[in-house]
This record gives structure tokens, C-alpha cells and sequence, in this order.
């Protein structure tokens, strides 16, 4: 079988109305899998304009491009756009393509549940964007209490998502528990689907709990109860705002894991095929991707250090902080343990695994900073917490996500992208994240707010504000448009791309390779009647 052959891309149509139907209609778990990777990079550039909005809008001092309540609907549905409609789905994608390949089932467990969960996204996404809720991502009470009707749609949109992401959790279990070729054991599963595995189980854990939070909310804003309102009406002292963080950031920090643990898992397959090794420290891989999924529902309240909260409380989530580190650690040494020594292959999927390993150090440890209470009263809501939040998120989860892309883009499409552009694109955003988000820590070192529209009364204080911040909007400007090479290439060579024919990162050498993608234990899936439902959605 031709390396490309198995792409979920259309062939022939006939007509658009076949190629409409057969896209709207399908519960193939690759075409599946393309329709959330497509939508979500569609999400991802409306985030991204929103950034390079307010990035603008900071380059001087007052309202030079938007006004002030702009600027807080901006950052506001930027925040919320960049993760509930970009990476999570986006990952999800991918994982819908490639879990099932990787563990030799014919399809996730439940088709019709799974091509459910997708279209659920469009009309969450939706309703976000026409809300366009001016209450942070976060959507803290009182504010997200008494802003006017576009917080309902702002929390409808959530609760779609939150839905879609509780029924494909169980899908995904599901399928890797029950729908394992003979011989795929936990063994010798691969580490991508490991980290799908890990990131399910805390969707599926954590999701629920920030549902229920914002149930509450709907029903103080419209039926008047009093779960976290502290209004005259509720007596002035019954709800608890402090109660909806708790709940909130029980889910949200758990989150930061379920956004960067499947491109950890693509870092992990990409890395020994471009080094020509095999993986280093397979079992501490795994074994640390269940320790973070365990040890990230112990430290929500490191983001409420300074709420008041009793320092006997506080003093265990510093540590549990500290210590989840230590795999995040293991997984870093074990990938250059991989790389070292071997015969690395520097094509655009390495260099942004390269870029991952970089970033992602730097967000892990100015993360680490802010465990400590102290310091963490002084960084508190400065841009010192949003450049941490950046190089973890954009510097790990995108640019791992980005590594990924172009590694299986073959596979997926059955043609080769082309390497020179890849290169650009990385080239530019490697640069343009670094000149945006590195330059934050000073300004956060400063003391420059987040969410902060106008920082004119600090300029007397801290005149290198205004330049720092051109300099991060100058850097923003380079991220954004770097970003044009990426889609060009993907789009152009989908259509004239080389067609592969034999895998693109085999090695030449005396020695044979091959893709493990190609290297099942066993051909044969489990018969679709082994699992109710199973294979074929239960037709």
C-alpha cells in the first residue's frame, strides 16, 4: 500500500452536492478528524486577530485603536476563542484521526456519538462570537452576574462545548479500552495515544465541574438564586464569588494539561523518527503523562494564592505545584536523551519540536516562579503571568501542535508540503513569540496589568513601557504574519503538492525504517460485534 494511500481526502466527487453531502454526512473517524482540524485553524486565525488588535491598541498609550470596552470584549472572546475553539478541538482532531490507526481499530467506538461531538462545535462557536462577552475568559461573579445578556450566550456556547467534550472523552476511553487490536497492549501502546488516553480521562473528570459552575451562573443571572451572588437581593452575604474560582480553576488548570499532553504525545513520535533512535525512557514517558494528569487536579489554588485564602491551605498547593514539575522534567530529559547521539533529520517537524522543547522550558520555569506565594503576590495579574501562560500554550501546545502537522501532513493528504516554506514559518514565529511573549515578563516585572487597555498613568513611573510594549507589538505583527507561509502551504500542496507514494522520513541509510503507523502488532481490528455499537456505529 502507497504511503498516502489511506487519506480520508476527497477523491472524486462528481458534484458538490456529493461532496457536501459525503463531508456533512460522515462518521468516518478521519474525515471527522479533518472537519475539526479545519474548523479549529479557522477559530485560530479569528483569535489571532483579535490578539494583533489589542497588540496595536497597546502600541501607544490610550484608546489608539479601540476604546476601552473593545478591548475588554477582545481580550475577553480571544481568550476563550484560543482555547475552548482552537487547541482543545484542534487536538481532539488529530486524535480522531490517528488514535484509531495507532492502536489498529477500524473506527472510534461510537461513529454517529463522535461526528456529534464535531457538530456541536460550529454553533458553540457561534454563539461565543456573536455573545462576545466582555467578562475575561475566566468569567468571574460578580462581573459575569451583571453584564448584560451576550454573557448567556457566552455561557450556551460553553456548555455546547463543554458537552461535545464530555461525549467524546468517553468515545475516546471507550475505543483505546475496548477497540485495541489483538497484541496492542498498555505495553507497547504508542505515546501518543497514551497522552489521549491521560487527556480524556481528565476531560472527562474535570469538564463536568466548570459545566456546573456556569449552570450556577445562568441561574443567578436568570432565576435569581444565589450560588455565588452577593447582591442586596441575596441578602447581601449568601452567595460566594470566591466558591465559582474554586470551581472554575478546578477545571481550568487541569485544562493547561489537557491542552498540552497530545502534542506532547506527537513530540514523542516525532522525535524518534527524525533522530532515527527509538524512544528513550518509553515507560517514564508514560508513566509521567498519567503523573500529570494525576498531580494537575492538585493545584488549581495556586491560582487564588491571593484571594485570602488561609496560608495552611495555600502552603500544600505550593508544594503540589513545585512538584508537578518533576514529570513535566522527566518527559524533557528522555526526549533529548532520544536526540542525543542520533542521526537527526532537521526537516520542518524537527525544528519545531526543537522550538517545543526551547519554549516550553521557558514557560516551565517562570511557572515554577510563581509557585512560591511570595512571589506570586507580586506577579499576581501583571504580563509576567500572561508570558508564562504564552510559552506554555503557544510555545508548547501550538508550536508541538505545528511539529505534529507537518510530520502526519503526508499522511493525511498523500502529498509532501513544501520544506522551504515550512522553514519560514517556523523561522518567523520562533522569532515573532519570542520578541511578543519574552518581552512581557519585564513589563509584568514592571508592573503593567493585564487586561489593561490603557497604561498611560504607569508611564511616569516605568517610562520603558512604551517601548517594550512596541517592541511586543512589533513582535506580534511578525507571529501573525508568520502564520500566512503555514496555510499557504498546507492549501497549495494539498492540490500540487508531490504525491507520496513511500514514507518521507524513511531512512536511507544501511539500516531499514519504518513509520510505526506501518508497524501494527497485529493487522486485524476486533470484529465490530466485540463491542455494542462498535466499528460501525452500530449498523
Amino acid at each position: 500500500m502507497a504511503y498516502g494511500s489511506e487519506s480520508a481526502m476527497p477523491q472524486e466527487y462528481g458534484s458538490v452536492r456529493a461532496f457536501l453531502k459525503r463531508w456533512l454526512t460522515t462518521t468516518n473517524h478521519k474525515e471527522i478528524g479533518i472537519l475539526y482540524i479545519v474548523t479549529s485553524f479557522s477559530f485560530f486565525v479569528a483569535g489571532g486577530v483579535m490578539a494583533l488588535l489589542m497588540r496595536t491598541n497597546l502600541a501607544f498609550p490610550g484608546a489608539s485603536i479601540v476604546d476601552n470596552a473593545t478591548y475588554n470584549r477582545l481580550f475577553s472572546t480571544h481568550g476563550t476563542v484560543m482555547i475552548f475553539l482552537f487547541i482543545i478541538p484542534v487536538l481532539t482532531g488529530f486524535s480522531n484521526y490517528f488514535v484509531p490507526l495507532l492502536i489498529g481499530a477500524k473506527d472510534m467506538a461510537y461513529p454517529r456519538i463522535n461526528a456529534l461531538g464535531y457538530w456541536m462545535i460550529p454553533p458553540a462557536g457561534t454563539l461565543i462570537l456573536i455573545g462576545n462577552a466582555p467578562v475575561g475568559w475566566t468569567g468571574y461573579v460578580p462581573l459575569s452576574i451583571q453584564e448584560g445578556a451576550s454573557v448567556n450566550f457566552w455561557i450556551a456556547g460553553l456548555l455546547i462545548i463543554g458537552t461535545s467534550s464530555i461525549i467524546g472523552s468517553v468515545n475516546f476511553l471507550v475505543t483505546i479500552f475496548k477497540l485495541r487490536a489483538p497484541g496492542v497492549t498498555f505495553k507497547n501502546l504508542s505515546l501518543f495515544v497514551w497522552s489521549v488516553l491521560t487527556t480524556q480521562f481528565m476531560v472527562l473528570m474535570a469538564t463536568p465541574v466548570l459545566a456546573a459552575a456556569l449552570t450556577m451562573v445562568l441561574a443567578d443571572r436568570l432565576l435569581h438564586t444565589c450560588f455565588f451572588s452577593t447582591f442586596a437581593s441575596c441578602g447581601g452575604s449568601i452567595g460566594d464569588p470566591i466558591l465559582y474560582q474554586h470551581l472554575f480553576w478546578f477545571y481550568s488548570h487541569p485544562a493547561v494539561y489537557i491542552m498540552i499532553l497530545p502534542s506532547m504525545g506527537m513530540i514523542s513520535e516525532v522525535i524518534p523518527v527524525m533522530s532515527r533512535k527509538p524512544i528513550f525512557g518509553y515507560k517514564a514517558i508514560a508513566y509521567s503523562t498519567v503523573a500529570i494528569g494525576l498531580l494537575g487536579f492538585t493545584v488549581w489554588v495556586h491560582h487564588m494564592f491571593t484571594t485570602g485564602i488561609d496560608i495552611t491551605v495555600r502552603i500544600p498547593f505550593m508544594i503540589a505545584t513545585v512538584t508537578i514539575a518533576v514529570p513535566s522534567g522527566v518527559k524533557v530529559f528522555n526526549w533529548l536523551a532520544t536526540m542525543w547521539g542520533g542521526k537527526i533529520l532537521l526537516k520542518t517537524p524537527m525544528l519545531f519540536t526543537i522550538g517545543f522543547l526551547s519554549m516550553f522550558v521557558i514557560g516551565g520555569i517562570s511557572g515554577v516562579f510563581q509557585a512560591s506565594i511570595p512571589v506570586d503576590y507580586q506577579l499576581q495579574d501583571t504580563y509576567f503571568v500572561v508570558a508564562h501562560l504564552h510559552y506554555v500554550l503557544f510555545g508548547g501546545s501550538v508550536l508541538g501542535l505545528f511539529a505534529g502537522t507537518y510530520f502526519w501532513y503526508p499522511r493525511i493528504t498523500g502529498r509532501m508540503y513544501d520544506e522551504g516554506w515550512g522553514k519560514l514559518h517556523f523561522a518567523l514565529t520562533l522569532v515573532g513569540l519570542n520578541m511578543v511573549f519574552f518581552t512581557m515578563h519585564f513589563l509584568g516585572l514592571m508592573g503593567m496589568p493585564r487586561r489593561y487597555a490603557d497604561y498611560s498613568v504607569l508611564l511616569p513611573f516605568q517610562p520603558l513601557l512604551l517601548p517594550l510594549n512596541q517592541l511586543a507589538t512589533l513582535g506580534a505583527f511578525i507571529l501573525a504574519f508568520g502564520q500566512l507561509p503555514f496555510f499557504y502551504n498546507m492549501i497549495k500542496s494539498r492540490w500540487v503538492g508531490p504525491v507520496v507514494t513511500e514514507d518521507p522520513w524513511a531512512d536511507r541509510g544501511p539500516e531499514p525504517w519504518r513509520s510505526p503507523l506501518e508497524e501494527p502488532t497485529a493487522p486485524e481490528a476486533p470484529p465490530a460485534e466485540a463491542f455494542p455499537g462498535g466499528g460501525n456505529g452500530g449498523r
